[in-house]
């Protein structure tokens, strides 16, 4: 045990942090090394790769993830302003050239490689953009005469604007929804509300229109005659397969099947492997992060750790939904992580980051 005495940076750490949170973040890290051991074989297999190699890479992007939370937890909200600049700064730089540098996956550019490991610029650019948003807004309170919704919608449209030229609907989507839950935290009245909320559905009938790929995915969603409907009939299988307690740990079969069983359909693995009940658990334990979260930054009387908290809080909440919302055929399918339990090292490190600043704002109240 680490005595409140202790004046070690750990020790200081470990009785200043909510340790509800903490442990529910750590449990899906877990999950998420078991579901890596679980499906990343078949995909390396496919490849004609070494078999653990993905599981591998897996383990060695938790380290860095790690890592960079506890630095970022123990920052103060100064440091962690100044953080968000220089990342959003950065990552809008990366962006930029993602659609001339970048690798293009399934006709989409959104990765950039470097000495052997892809980037995806867009992960970081969003919790950065949660803590201008809400520094920009703290600002307007305590100088009225400030223009801070007029100011904080620049970085909003630049990101935006960003994410359509990969293009990224999905990562679009989880950008306005973590902003406008800002906007409205911070006092937007209802009559906007409203209007924003019908130019959100023009937006998206507009990227209906004129994106071949989302055009293709509500049409299947809609009509399931219409297209190849392979990788969401297999994911709904693997459910039916695990039913309540699922089939066993590495005994599923979509993992064969489902070129990514290991990044944006590992839910579906976990529902055959594990079953109804541990699906259950996964979702609570995403739920409790968000809502409990949420709880504890209303008690705040600082507007910017509150509006922060409540962004990165929607962000991740939103993410995950939208991840297991496809792979349950809810909603149209959408290339989108599940945070610490996908593969991929852009989205564990960013998740690393999102939650080390979720920390620091709790430990800063």
């Amino acid at each position: 045990m680490i005595s409140r005495a202790s004046d070690s940076v750990w020790g200081k750490w470990w009785w200043s942090v909510d340790k509800a949170i903490f442990f529910a973040f750590l449990t899906l890290i877990a999950v998420g090394i078991l579901l890596a051991g679980a499906a990343t074989p078949m995909v390396a297999d496919r490849l004609k790769i070494e078999k653990f190699y993905f599981l591998k890479r897996h383990l060695l992007y938790i380290i860095p993830s790690l890592s960079i939370f506890f630095l970022v937890s123990l920052q103060s909200n100064s440091n962690i302003k100044k953080l968000s600049l220089t990342l959003f700064a950065v990552s809008v730089f990366l962006m930029a050239l993602t659609p001339i540098l970048g690798s293009e996956i399934k006709g989409a550019r959104r990765w950039i490689s470097f000495f052997g490991f892809s980037l995806q610029p867009s992960e970081f650019m969003r919790p950065s953009l949660v803590i201008i948003t809400a520094w920009i807004f703290a600002e307007q309170q305590k100088h009225p005469e400030f223009h801070g919704v007029f100011l904080a919608t620049f970085p909003l449209l630049l990101a935006v604007f960003l994410l359509i030229c990969q293009p990224d609907i999905g990562m679009v989507v989880v950008t306005l929804m973590a902003w406008f839950s800002q906007l409205f935290i911070n006092g937007l009245p209802l009559i906007f509300v409203a209007a924003i909320a019908a130019i959100g559905m023009g937006c998206l009938l507009l990227a209906y229109l004129f994106f071949p790929h989302v055009t293709a995915r509500i049409d299947r969603f809609l009509d399931p005659s219409v297209g190849d409907q392979y990788q969401i009939t297999r994911s709904l299988e693997a459910f039916s397969n695990g039913n309540f307690f699922g089939v066993g740990p590495g005994e599923g079969v979509v993992k064969k099947y489902i070129p990514d069983a290991h990044s944006d359909f590992v839910f579906a693995v976990l529902g055959e492997e594990c079953g109804f009940i541990v699906c259950a658990m996964i979702v609570i334990i995403i739920a409790f992060i968000v809502v409990y979260g949420l709880i504890k930054a209303i008690k705040s009387n600082n507007l910017f750790i509150l509006l922060s908290s409540a962004g990165l809080l929607v962000q991740f909440g939103i993410q995950a939904f939208i991840n297991i919302a496809s792979s349950l055929h809810i909603i149209p399918t959408k290339g989108i992580s599940l945070p610490f339990m996908s593969y991929g090292g852009s989205s564990m490190i960013a998740s690393g980051i999102t939650m080390g600043m979720i920390f620091a704002l709790r430990r800063n109240i």
